[in-house]
């Protein structure tokens, strides 16, 4: 399994983003999600054809 360090900076922004009791991995692999979404939403919309 993977393992990262965070320093404390870092996790106390986490922890503004959590909802209730949600896991740390929860909110990472949602971050992760929006990323590659908007990173292929301007992938494709720069584009032309």
């Amino acid at each position: 399994m993977l393992s990262v360090e965070l320093d404390a900076e870092t996790v106390d922004r986490l922890d503004d983003l959590r909802v209730e009791d949600e896991s740390y991995d929860d909110i990472v692999t949602e971050l992760i999600n929006i990323y590659e979404a908007e990173e292929l939403t301007l992938f494709h919309g720069g584009e032309q054809y």
